[in-house]
């Protein structure tokens, strides 16, 4: 397949499956923090914003089986059939989701946002697609591009649901159902069967055991994964406390419904967007030790715009929700080739699906000690999500003193 194809494919792939993800998130704080009740909000007669936080959690928990188990699967099996598994699978979650709306009942709400997480746990399967099958310069365009579809699709999504949710509430969750349908489709075309793409594996090996052997938690199991885990989880943190909880902070500080919550939302994802474009084009070599500095400056001027939005004016926080987007792109476009070239060895879904992985747990970490926090202030959730973002920073930059003083550590020791 040509480069230009693969990494169209790859990009329309993201974007589809990621405005399925997003279409949600400016729908969910309304229903549960507006003050009108219903049956989502008044489930058990537990708080609503607790109701809010149990939400936002079980999607990243179906999210974390995902990633860490879909990336090293494709290795094994190859990467079509596990995309299309998981671009019909999550049709098939939004499906139920709309469905649980309707009906106003909590507990299946609960179960369809889990089944679409753990369908959508494939972002690191379109990761290594591209990583391991492009180098150098290469490489670092085409993952940032990919960063700039998924990113896109946080803002198409999000923008969609703004525009459809007044012919009902439904409405949105059925343009995703289409857009994954899409998306499968496009993977049939995209990418050619076969196991081109995938590792030799035991004859005798089931899927039980490719997954209990091959997940991507035995990579913690190296001394520098181990330290890359640590980091990526703290920053990921700070990302996912924004991320999660400033359109509830929006609801609270500034009054705003589902339509405002939908354009600001709308900006910040086509800056992160841009930026995510640029940064491919202007990124590090990515077998120097420089990422690792330019990264710890991404990862302080990330808790830099969470912390502004902590501070809970309205337009200082409107300001840095919007260029939060800049540094986030380019944390990205920095850390994803540098990872996939130095732990190259050990499969590059097996690399993508740490990443993908550690976003997971740090949105299901950020979403159970956010629901606890935000009972006393949502702006102590966001600060505590830029303390953690600052101490990554902090980290790699002594990473990255270690790895200038001393002979770069072994990527398998």
């Amino acid at each position: 397949m040509k480069t230009p194809i693969l990494i169209a494919a790859a990009c329309l792939l993201a974007l589809l499956s990621t405005v399925g993800t997003s279409l949600p998130y400016p729908i969910l704080p309304p229903l549960f923090a507006s003050g009108a009740v219903n049956g989502l909000n008044s489930f058990l007669g537990l708080p609503p914003k607790l109701l809010f936080g149990i939400a936002l959690t079980v999607n990243p928990v179906g999210l974390l089986i995902g990633a860490t188990l879909l990336g090293p699967v494709s290795d094994r099996y190859g990467r079509r059939p596990v995309l299309l598994v998981t671009a019909f699978g999550a049709a098939a979650g939004h499906a139920v989701t709309a469905l649980a709306l309707l009906l106003e009942s909590y507990p299946l709400f609960v179960v369809a946002r889990f089944i679409t997480g753990l369908m959508e746990g494939n972002s690191s399967v379109a990761r290594a697609l591209l990583a391991e099958r492009l180098t150098g310069q290469e490489r670092v365009r085409a993952l940032s591009l990919l960063n700039g579809a998924f990113h896109l699709g946080w803002l198409v999504g999000p923008l969609l649901a703004g525009l459809t949710v007044g012919y009902g509430i439904t409405v949105p969750f059925g343009v995703a159902i289409a857009a994954l349908l899409l998306a499968g489709v496009l993977v049939m075309l995209a990418v050619p069967p076969g196991r081109h793409d995938a590792a030799a594996a035991p004859a005798h090996a089931s899927l039980w055991q490719v997954a209990r052997r091959d997940n991507v938690l035995h990579l913690l199991r190296h001394r520098p994964l181990r330290t890359l885990f640590a980091i990526q989880l703290a920053c990921s943190c700070g990302i996912t406390a924004f991320y999660d909880f400033f359109p509830l902070w929006l609801v609270e500080v500034g009054g705003y419904d589902t339509a405002r919550i939908a354009i600001v939302n709308t900006a910040l994802c086509g800056v992160m967007t841009a930026a995510a474009v640029v940064a491919g084009r202007v990124g590090a070599r990515p077998g120097a030790h420089a990422p690792l500095r330019q990264a710890a400056w991404y990862a302080g001027a990330i808790a830099a715009a969470v912390g502004a939005v902590a501070l809970g004016n309205l337009w200082v926080g409107i300001a840095a929700i919007v260029l939060f987007g800049i540094p986030n792109a380019f944390y990205n476009a920095t850390i994803q080739p540098w990872a996939a070239e130095r732990f190259a060895p050990h499969g590059q879904g097996a690399v993508m699906g740490l990443l993908s992985t550690t976003f997971c747990l740090a949105s299901i970490v950020t979403a159970l000690a956010g629901s606890m926090l935000v009972l006393v202030d949502t702006r102590l959730v966001l600060g505590t999500g830029a303390a953690l973002s600052l101490w990554a920073g902090w980290r790699l930059r002594r990473w990255h003193a270690a790895s200038c003083a001393v002979i770069p550590l072994n990527a398998t020791t």
